[in-house]
């Protein structure tokens, strides 16, 4: 039984994953994706062999002012629901990066969720640098309905 949590079939289901490419001398870019969850949880924590600091940012406005700040306690990963990681809203900062990220790579990004009970699983990703949004991953978010 205690192997149980090693077992079970992935928790939640990563679509679209991209990084943008970065220019000789950017030490920051962001990469995106949609995550859902089969039961409720949260993203707590990101990381890559490619940069220093790795965190999950949410932008918003507040006023007239677009701020952009880390999400200390992770994002909210509701069960069933598709959650977007896009350009302006929430995403995966790569800050300190040790090189540049070339189009047409890819990087490796291990995502680690926490479910309602507290387990933690990891998910490892090769993902794609790009300069734009790979086709499918629809910028509007109308268009983008998958049935």
């Amino acid at each position: 039984m205690a192997f149980a949590s090693l077992a079970q079939a992935q928790t939640v289901e990563v679509q679209n994953a991209w990084a943008r490419a970065t220019v000789q001398g950017q030490k920051a870019t962001g990469a995106f994706m949609t995550l859902t969850a089969k039961s409720a949880g949260r993203l707590v924590s990101v990381s890559s062999p490619v940069a220093g600091v790795v965190e999950v940012h949410e932008m918003k406005m507040e006023g007239d002012v677009m701020k952009m700040r880390a999400l200390p306690s992770g994002l909210e990963l509701p069960a069933g629901k598709p959650v977007e990681l896009k350009p302006g809203g929430y995403h995966v900062m790569l800050m300190d990066l040790k090189l540049p990220l070339q189009k047409d790579t890819t990087i490796p990004v291990t995502l680690v969720f926490k479910d309602a009970k507290g387990t933690e699983t990891k998910t490892e990703l090769k993902v794609p640098v790009s300069q734009t949004a790979p086709a499918g991953a629809a910028a509007p978010a109308h268009g983008a309905h998958k049935h």
